[in-house]
């Protein structure tokens, strides 16, 4: 029987993906089989990361693309099929989140800039991936949201409500893009122990108010996300659409 999570000759691309969880989903992806290009803001950390992936055998390339900016997407996927012909997976996992504090205080600018990174650029990018998967017979699109997406977190307002509009624009696009065999899903990470998240995870009062409703009694790791990215990379995935995929140790589940 064929192996339904093998990538062989599939061309991902993963935004944010310098660290974190966008640079653990590129290792998986890249173990499985596909040729990875990896984007983020800046090119010096990229490099490393790409170097790491060939270390361990698989194809990277880094091409550094703010996910603010319209251009440098649209270029990012233009580079992608010169270098390797197609498009076949895009992970849309890079965004920001200035503000920490509530929502009526907030600056106009951090409503623009997160809602620029964190939706407008995932727009941006897909409409140009989605011509290239369209010509190829289709393809698949992991939009990574958050639990902030389906409730809201505790002075993170502007970013929760970006999160969910993420959610809303990948039910939106598997119900367009249906009829041209592209599947796109979201994945909602819980809190994991990322640089974007320190501020969460390095206060003591923030982190055991997270574990005090954790069944599994603790925080997420990069890891821990690129298991269902895989999967939903892979043609193990084949009739999953539009759907929202939690991973967050169990955080959300209604307890009394």
């Amino acid at each position: 029987m064929d192996n339904p999570f093998n990538l062989e000759g599939k061309v991902a691309i993963v935004t944010g993906a310098s660290r974190g969880i966008g640079q653990a989903i590129a290792g998986r992806l890249a173990g499985a089989g596909a040729k990875v290009v990896i984007s983020s803001r800046k090119q010096d950390g990229l490099d490393p990361v790409a170097e790491g992936i060939r270390a361990n055998g698989g194809e990277a390339r880094a091409i550094a693309a703010h996910n603010g900016d319209k251009a440098a997407l649209v270029s990012l996927v233009r580079q992608t099929v010169a270098a390797y012909g197609r498009v076949d997976i895009l992970v849309n996992n890079a965004a920001t989140n200035p503000h920490f504090g509530t929502l009526l205080e907030a600056e106009d600018s951090m409503w623009q800039k997160t809602i620029e990174v964190n939706l407008m650029g995932n727009v941006w990018l897909t409409q140009a991936a989605v011509k290239v998967m369209r010509a190829n017979g289709g393809g698949k699109i992991i939009n990574v949201a958050s639990v902030n997406g389906l409730r809201p977190g505790r002075m993170q307002g502007i970013y929760s409500i970006t999160k969910a509009a993420v959610i809303n624009l990948t039910q939106t696009l598997a119900m367009e893009l249906g009829s041209d065999n592209i599947q796109v899903n979201a994945i909602a990470p819980g809190l994991v122990q990322t640089k974007f998240a320190q501020a969460i995870w390095d206060n003591d009062d923030l982190l055991n108010g997270v574990l005090a409703r954790t069944p599994v009694g603790r925080i997420g790791q990069p890891e821990d996300i690129a298991g269902i990215a895989l999967y939903l990379a892979s043609p193990a995935s084949n009739f999953a659409t539009g759907q929202v995929f939690v991973v967050d140790g169990g955080a959300t589940i209604p307890m009394l």
